[in-house]
């Protein structure tokens, strides 16, 4: 079969290749992957697999082979998936990381879902919001456009961080209380911050903490490190907290969250550029170049591997 594999002697070290067939744990279905979607660290990071991984992690199509242990979904179900090696044309999956797709949502729509949207949820979730100043740096970004929408849903007063003011088109418009410029305009402290950028804009947010604050560190889009003067991490109170966010495990419920709100219309899934994987190279460095505001889904398509 078809799949996007790592090669570190090509442009942005991802090419389309032949690779074998999957074979499933008896937990495992296999999926017929119609569409995948792009993060930009996956893209970023990829010349640091070993080559002919199959590289990527989110995916949606359709089961043509369920779980041998006769767990998860059916022959024939919609579904999308969370899983290594989804940028293949089929893909073998832990049926814990797959989530039915509702009738009403396109099945491209719900292959943006599953890295970005599980990321958003899970960070969210990390204290209580209803009524609290959450900021989310590096707002237009995947995860970033999902963060704005699901805090404000949870009540929260949404504060979008992005780098210039022609990032920030559309942010109000999916719940965004404030749209700023890095942080420039933030005058009262924030109870949480979802940060997807690092570098020094993270040691100043951490500043910016009411007591009791936390920051969830997701990303680092910077190319700097983040600095901290002495003792800036020490406060009398109610302690502040800094923690990282890698928690993927057992996807699928969440996943299933995040299809019922995108069905109902309560979430949209930002699919800014969609492209057919034979042009990865093009979309994927789109997506480097920040010229993305959310996400960027590929449709597999049949053909000659080169």
């Amino acid at each position: 079969m078809r799949a996007l594999v790592v090669d570190p002697d090509v442009p942005g070290a991802l090419r389309l290749g032949t690779v074998a067939e999957p074979r499933p744990e008896p937990r495992q279905l296999v999926l017929d992957v119609r569409h995948i979607s792009l993060n930009r660290g996956e893209v970023a990071f990829a010349g640091r697999r070993p080559a002919g991984t199959i590289h990527g992690y989110d995916a949606a199509g359709v089961v043509v082979r369920a779980a041998a242990d006769g767990t998860g979904p059916t022959v024939g179900t919609r579904v999308a998936a969370f899983g290594a090696g989804a940028w293949a044309q089929r893909m073998a999956v832990d049926t814990t990381a797959v989530a039915e797709v509702p009738a009403q949502v396109d099945l491209a729509d719900a292959a943006a879902l599953p890295m970005a949207g599980i990321t958003a949820l899970r960070t969210l979730r990390s204290r209580s919001i209803l009524g609290r100043r959450v900021l989310i740096t590096g707002a237009a970004g995947g995860v970033g456009r999902y963060a704005v929408q699901l805090a404000a849903l949870g009540g929260a007063h949404v504060i979008a961080s992005v780098g210039s003011s022609a990032r920030a088109e559309g942010l109000a418009e999916l719940g965004a209380h404030e749209v700023v410029i890095g942080l420039e305009g933030i005058d009262r402290p924030v109870d949480l911050v979802l940060d997807n950028v690092g570098g020094p804009q993270l040691a100043a947010a951490w500043e910016l903490l009411a007591p009791g604050g936390g920051v969830q560190t997701i990303g680092w889009a910077s190319n700097e490190p983040a600095e901290f003067a002495p003792y800036s991490l020490f406060f009398v109170g109610p302690a502040k907290t800094m923690s990282t966010f890698g928690d993927v495990h057992e996807a699928g419920p969440d996943l299933a969250t995040l299809l019922e709100f995108v069905a109902a219309g309560r979430l949209s899934p930002e699919v800014d550029r969609r492209d057919s994987w034979e042009r990865v190279t093009e979309a994927a460095q789109t997506l480097l170049d920040r010229r993305v505001a959310g996400k960027v889904v590929l449709d597999v398509t049949a053909g000659t591997a080169a």
